[in-house]
């Protein structure tokens, strides 16, 4: 049996367990380790299997994982979600859709704390749903918005995803954290102009809300002070270099700690939830970046990844185009696995030939960011909104999942952007 026969059984497998609900991580390694024993030996398998696993829980550049989940946690049970929207809505809600348009700021600014879009919907979706419902917003509009704005936090800084793809494709989670910053703020732009003018056209969609004073403004902004103070020591120290990305959420771990105490929120139950929860994601999601060694190991022992390169480059399709037919992929695989499983597995097969176009990896991590984001809010398994329905039981997962349609097409319209204007990526990078 040829290596690229077991290869394509190799991918079936893995497939069919996903189809049979086992975890992704499991999925991979099972279907990876069985593979690379058929093309090597059972004794090479099992001794790569153990070793990955291994390298993968002990490896210190992981550490910036749990630092940086725990960071957000810690930020969430002290309240700071509940105060974002606040001050974003005392200052725009005014605006005809204004309390939509304060939820895609507040989910925007506490992605900059939490770094994952499924726990950016969650957390804001239990702030602002209620006080949308309350006003008269639209259901439909207001669920769309939560859910494609929640997918904000995977572009902007810090970002789980960026770090498993800096991993990958050894490049540094740092210039990846800084290019995020430019599109992420496009696409928060992006989805603004979209509200403003849907609800300018029927007002009925979302009410404007009573204006707010100039003192009610400072006294919100006031509050808010200390995550932006957090996120600018965060971004900033790895911008300027005085830390590297490990000890970068070192500090912001700290700095979580520090407001919390600060606030009179901090108490040993809070801590306890805190690191619950940052000890259950840390483990997932190192889980899957092992299943997904061991996976794209058997790859490339398949030669798979590198046949595929070699038969692309063959055909001499344009550069752009290949790139083009690259992200479709990840949105049409998008909508079935999750996001994180989705870069872990479909990179290794594609860095071959990203490398034989010499395509710059920065500009292209970011464009794998913004694609991932179309698929957490597409149906059928659109993460981000499936977590939005589970929590408001009055609205179907339909309705959410047609509100976050024009969403998506934001999102293209910024993609596109991206691939015509690279700079918006690699500029802030190029300059640290």
């Amino acid at each position: 049996m040829s290596t690229s026969l077991v290869g394509l059984l190799g991918a079936l497998l893995f497939i069919l367990l996903l189809a049979l609900s086992m975890p992704v991580g499991f999925a991979m390694a099972i279907a990876g380790c069985l593979g690379f024993a058929l093309i090597s030996n059972p004794g090479a398998a099992c001794h790569m299997l153990s070793s990955v696993f291994f390298e993968t829980f002990s490896k210190y550049d992981y550490t910036v994982i749990p630092l940086f989940i725990f960071m957000g946690q810690v930020c969430f049970h002290s309240g700071i979600s509940k105060r974002l929207f606040d001050t974003a809505y005392k200052c725009v809600g005014r605006l005809p859709g204004g309390m939509a348009t304060a939820t895609v700021a507040a989910c925007a600014a506490f992605g900059a704390i939490c770094g994952s879009g499924p726990a950016t919907a969650a957390t804001m979706a239990a702030v602002t749903l209620p006080e949308m419902k309350k006003r008269n917003y639209c259901m439909q509009l207001a669920s769309g918005t939560v859910a494609s704005a929640g997918s904000l936090g995977m572009m902007i800084p810090p970002s789980v995803v960026f770090i498993v793809y800096g991993f990958l494709t050894e490049q540094s989670p740092a210039k990846l954290f800084i290019a995020g910053i430019i599109p992420g703020l496009m696409f928060v732009l992006l989805f603004i102009a979209y509200i403003t003018w849907k609800c300018i056209r029927n007002p009925q969609l979302g009410p404007a809300s009573p204006p707010s004073s100039w003192q009610e403004k400072l006294h919100s902004l006031l509050g808010v002070i200390d995550p932006l103070l957090l996120f600018i020591a965060v971004i900033g120290g790895m911008f300027l270099g005085w830390f590297t990305p490990t000890e970068a959420a070192s500090v912001g771990a700290l700095g979580s700690l520090v407001i919390a105490a600060c606030r009179k929120s901090l108490s040993w139950s809070m801590l306890k939830r805190s690191l619950m929860e940052t000890i259950r994601s840390s483990c997932m999601i190192l889980l899957i970046i092992a299943g997904a060694m061991v996976f794209s190991r058997f790859l490339a022992l398949s030669r798979i990844p590198t046949e595929l390169a070699s038969a692309l480059t063959r055909m001499q399709m344009p550069g752009w185009l290949i790139i083009a037919c690259i992200l479709a992929t990840f949105v049409i695989l998008g909508t079935v696995v999750d996001s994180l499983a989705l870069v872990l597995m479909t990179i290794p097969v594609f860095l071959p030939l990203l490398s034989a176009l010499n395509v710059d990896l920065i500009w292209f991590g970011v464009l794998v960011v913004a694609v991932v984001q179309v698929g957490v809010i597409s149906p059928p398994v659109g993460i981000c909104a499936y977590v939005v329905s589970g929590l408001i039981r009055d609205v179907s997962l339909q309705s959410v999942f047609k509100g976050c349609i024009p969403y998506m097409g934001m999102l293209v319209i910024g993609i596109i952007l991206l691939m015509l204007f690279p700079a918006l990526a690699t500029w802030l990078p190029a300059m640290m």
